[in-house]
């Protein structure tokens, strides 16, 4: 497999997002656009803590129930849960049933509501200047970087759980703080990208 495929459709995609149509929808309306807003950036970082050891894949089919699991992963929500949300994760089929990743979400949640600026503010102040251009391969992507280092170091040290350097590039990479859509992707270079509510 190269490292950009063409599909049916015509568009020349990063290789991984023309493996499924559920990757290719990802990747092409999501992955690596950028994502403001407190709520949202908790549900991604959450997600990339549950995807630890797994393929993402498991974690996007299972997204809508994730949703529903966490109260749409309302910071303010998840941070009041208490026991009786631990073993009602615990017990859900539709999830992730982790014990150490479901209180991690709720102990991040805390976290989360602590920080003066919020949440998105402070994921975007790690944020490397925009590259030059795009990777040509997978070859030139990182696994983590000086800047996920000292994301991940800045988060546990405000009481933050399961977010790693390499957990941080992930987050890092599907919300836009960088982009590691391959030179040649249909995918457009997005500088400004969404704003999800806070």
């Amino acid at each position: 497999m190269t490292d950009l495929v063409t599909g049916a459709d015509g568009l020349s995609r990063c290789a991984w997002g023309a493996s499924t149509p559920d990757y290719a929808f990802y990747h092409d309306t999501e992955w690596g656009r950028p994502l403001r807003g407190d709520d949202p950036l908790y549900e991604r970082l959450t997600l990339e803590a549950f995807q630890s050891g797994l393929s993402w894949l498991t974690i996007l089919r299972k997204r809508p129930a994730f949703r529903l699991a966490f109260d749409e992963f309302r910071i303010d929500k998840v941070a009041g849960y208490g026991e009786a949300d631990v073993a009602r994760l615990l017990a859900d089929t539709g999830i992730v049933r982790n014990r150490a990743k479901v209180e991690a979400a709720i102990a991040n949640a805390r976290a989360a509501l602590e920080l003066p600026d919020g949440l998105s503010a402070l994921l975007w102040s790690f944020a490397p200047p925009p590259r030059a251009g795009r990777p040509r391969s997978f070859a030139e992507v990182p696994a983590l970087t000086p800047e996920s280092t000292a994301l991940a170091k800045a988060l546990k040290k405000r009481g933050f759980r399961f977010v790693g350097p390499t957990t941080a590039y992930a987050l890092m990479q599907a919300t836009g703080m960088v982009d590691d859509h391959l030179a040649g992707c249909h995918v457009p270079v997005d500088r400004a990208g969404t704003a999800g509510p806070a």
